[in-house]
């Protein structure tokens, strides 16, 4: 009896030495488990506790596969805080809520916590560990936590890849650094919801790989999953509160993807046969054509093929001597340019190719494809559109505004449709052009064809001399001609500048002389004979400013005089040189200064509270108090000049309209503006009214009081862009937190509040709840008690369904990102 006692003494001993499995899968704050401990899932598939990887002697929180691949690790707690081999730790589940891994000792250190506390009060918090791998965080029936929302490198049927938008919570891939260390790696797989939801892999901060868009059976571009479930049953979610892609798995197949550490991502079965995994599919490492713009905007890649890149038709490579050796990032330029003011465009359809990168981009669930094609015809600055979904015939509505990037050749049946100019699209069609057979040479007599040129080029050269001469005296008698400002016959009561008195003033367009630039060409700065100083815009031959703009630009600023407008001297019109000359502003353009990190700091507020009360006033003389009632059409940061005194003054009018005293709003098929200042109703519809430059001017309060970028700023947890921030802040009752930080510590946030308000009521998203520029004029100079603003138009680059709605869009599901529909800032 003795010696019995003994063995069953020494045979516990042994297993206290050993892992142990607790014959439950919860966790409890009364029910921790330590080091050597173990749960395990109800049907013995996971099991959870501490392990070291490989040949490391660190100590992890993990999850891993126990009834089949027994350790292969599928989740990991503490990544970056690991317990070191001479230190024992407990995992444990706090009394509100949150899972803790302590390192034991002296002093009992939290290394690692889930970091979640519930909105709601915490009563009986359990952890449970799932049959799918899920650990979750469960108080009277309701899940507070879950390890499914923060993947590790290893991906699980059930989980989600994208974002919950009603927690922020960013649902990422992330590698291990190496097989013996789980802390993050440099690879991460994403869900982008810049733009049209898209999935990235990146390496660091640098876009790696590309698969997108979502085309309703899958991502673009991406390799068939075998093993999956057919493509139909996948998952792909986009409402107000979640967007994510969920994989259907065959549930009879033990599966798992896996991210290693050098970036490929694998796909892989358990066979019970052979007791081990079956890598079925290697995908982002091994394709050719991965790396993301390998050919550059409006380059093509083909992995079956030599050289892999080519130009889509129609263009032609940007440097073409960089291309032919191989060198093809820099991509494909148009052969044929377009105009933004001529309507000669068609669109040329290119199939089976991954369509391009969505992040500039404008989709609509409802439209039809003529819809589509229309919306696009409309917007000089939309490159592309193609249908948002290929089943059943098609429908919805994707459109490009940037260069076409990240383009490959794959065995899709997706059409996309690329602008391009009518005269292109022609000779892409004509029999035997480039996309036809091929070209069949004709080789004439030497003798004529030699005769032929020399007789054409003689004719030429006397033709252009004579065209020349008579287009510089068809210009001069333009400017004379009925007004676009005015609509009247008069002549212009400014003074005309000779190319020589400019050339000389800017030391013949030196460089040192230069201001800026824009897509109308080059501004300098030069100094007259009388010791003047001047600005001189000089626009380029491919202004997207034409005579038309010119002109109107010329006439709007003749008649216009307040000290917040920027004062016209002259113009000059000489040859082929078109150059407006301005009064000179010292302090250059208003988003030089608040955009700038260290220049910002020398604006406090009682000046930026000046430059929007400045900027109000120019709006509402240009609105109400002029005889011409002018609405300005492009107003930003850019075209916002700053004098000696830093008193603003609003420039650039080449895009202004004029409204006749009873109009109240008009409509375009031209639609022209700068991405991030442009108004909603303006940009889908073509709908503009003076409420179209009171967004504009919202816009600009936001940015001159936080110091930030509309069109670059994203939010980290959010995504919102900085009308969303703006508008989220408010509704937490955090507004103060979007003003510069030197802001803050003066005495004067009331102001500071007040002006983010008037920001917002000028941003909403339907023009009539905007104010007009007088009310604004009012509710800057009172006390009185502002109206709660609406919700901001353009609020999140990536909007829902409900929220942002276009105006009298089709309300059926239509998503909007219309802050990417805008067009590019070419001025």
């Amino acid at each position: 009896m003795k010696g019995l006692t003994i063995l069953l003494l020494l045979f516990g001993a042994s297993c206290s030495m050993l892992t142990t499995s607790i014959a439950v899968d919860t966790l409890s704050p009364t029910a921790p488990i330590k080091d050597g401990d173990t749960i395990v899932s109800s049907g013995g598939m996971f099991e959870l506790g501490f392990f070291s990887p490989g040949s490391s002697k660190n100590r992890y929180v993990g999850i891993w596969y126990k009834k089949v691949s027994n350790g292969t690790v599928v989740w990991v707690a503490n990544r970056d805080t690991p317990l070191n081999s001479s230190t024992s730790g407990i995992l444990k589940v706090s009394s509100n809520g949150m899972l803790q891994v302590v390192s034991v000792g002296d002093t009992n250190t939290t290394i690692w916590s889930s970091s979640f506390v519930s909105p709601m009060k915490v009563v009986s918090p359990v952890a449970q560990l799932l049959d799918n791998g899920n650990l979750v965080i469960m108080d009277e029936n309701r899940t507070i936590w879950q390890s499914f929302d923060y993947p590790g490198d290893t991906y699980l049927p059930g989980m989600k890849i994208g974002k919950d938008l009603v927690t922020g919570i960013d649902r990422v891939w992330v590698s291990w650094k190496s097989l013996d260390d789980p802390s993050p790696g440099q690879y991460v797989a994403m869900m982008d919801t810049n733009g049209f939801p898209q999935i990235f892999q990146k390496r660091g901060s640098v876009l790696h790989t590309r698969f997108g868009p979502w085309n309703g059976v899958t991502f673009s571009g991406m390799p068939t999953l075998i093993g999956f479930n057919s493509t139909s049953a996948n998952e792909f979610v986009m409402n107000d509160k979640e967007i994510y892609y969920k994989i259907a798995v065959d549930s009879s197949v033990v599966s798992r993807m896996y991210l290693s550490p050098d970036g490929g991502v694998s796909r892989m079965n358990w066979v019970d046969r052979t007791q081990s995994w079956l890598t079925i599919l290697v995908a982002l490492r091994t394709d050719t054509c991965s790396p993301y713009g390998l050919c550059g905007p409006y380059g093509v890649c083909n992995g079956q093929i030599f050289p892999i890149c080519s130009c889509m038709e129609g263009f032609e490579p940007k440097h073409p001597e960089e291309w032919n050796a191989g060198a093809w990032s820099s991509g494909c330029v148009r052969r044929t340019r377009l105009d933004c003011g001529n309507d000669d465009v068609g669109f040329k359809r290119v199939t089976g190719v991954k369509l391009p990168d969505t992040r500039s981009s404008w989709y609509n669930l409802s439209m039809s494809l003529r819809e589509c094609e229309t919306v696009c015809k409309r917007n000089c600055s939309c490159t592309a559109y193609a249908n948002l979904d290929i089943r059943n015939g098609g429908s919805g509505c994707l459109l490009w505004f940037d260069e076409l990037m990240d383009v490959t050749k794959y065995n899709e049946t997706q059409n996309m449709y690329i602008r391009m100019a009518l005269s292109e699209l022609t000779s892409l069609t004509s029999p035997g052009s480039a996309s036809g057979k091929n070209k069949t040479i004709t080789i004439t007599v030497v003798s004529i064809s030699v005769c032929l040129v020399l007789v054409g080029l003689i004719t030429l050269a006397v033709y252009a001399r004579i065209k020349k001469k008579r287009s510089y005296m068809k210009r001069q008698a333009n400017l004379n001609e009925d007004s676009i400002c005015d609509g009247r016959k008069e002549d212009i009561d400014l003074p005309s500048f000779s190319l020589s008195t400019i050339a000389k003033s800017t030391s013949n367009f030196s460089t040192v002389n230069k201001l800026g630039q824009g897509g109308f060409g080059m501004v300098y700065k030069g100094v007259l004979e009388d010791g003047r100083e001047i600005a001189v815009k000089r626009l380029s031959k491919y202004s997207r400013q034409g005579l038309d703009e010119f002109k109107n630009e010329v006439r709007c600023i003749a008649k216009l005089q307040h000290r917040n407008l920027v004062k016209l001297l002259g113009y000059c019109i000489q040859g082929d040189e078109t150059m407006l000359i301005y009064e000179y502003m010292a302090n250059k353009s208003l988003d030089l200064t608040i955009f700038d990190k260290s220049r910002s700091l020398m604006l406090d507020w009682h000046q930026r509270f000046h430059i929007i009360h400045g900027i109000a006033r120019g709006l509402l003389y240009l609105h109400q108090d002029s005889r011409l009632r002018v609405i300005h059409r492009d107003l930003k940061a850019a075209n916002v000049l700053l004098d000696n005194d830093m008193n603003p003054k609003i420039s650039d009018f080449g895009l202004a309209r004029r409204f006749k005293g009873y109009e109240t709003e008009a409509n375009t098929n031209k639609v022209v503006g700068t991405y991030g200042y442009i108004a909603p109703e303006y940009a889908v519809h073509g709908l503009f009214s003076v409420k179209s430059d009171v967004f504009s001017f919202g816009v600009l309060v936001l940015e001159i009081v936080s110091g930030q970028k509309n069109r670059g700023f994203s939010h980290e947890q959010y995504k919102d862009n900085l009308l969303g921030h703006a508008w989220r802040l408010y509704k937490e009752d955090k507004t103060l937190e979007l003003a510069c930080s030197h802001l803050r510590d003066t005495c004067l946030n009331s102001e500071i509040l007040r002006s983010i308000h008037i920001g917002l009521l000028c941003v909403q998203h339907h023009a009539e709840d905007r104010p007009t520029m007088s009310s604004v004029m009012v509710m800057l100079d009172h006390e009185a008690t502002l109206p709660p603003p609406k919700q901001p138009a353009f609020f999140t680059e990536a909007s829902s369904t409900e929220t942002n709605t276009l105006p009298h869009a089709p309300s059926n599901g239509s998503v909007n990102n219309a802050s990417m529909i805008t067009v590019l800032d070419g001025r």
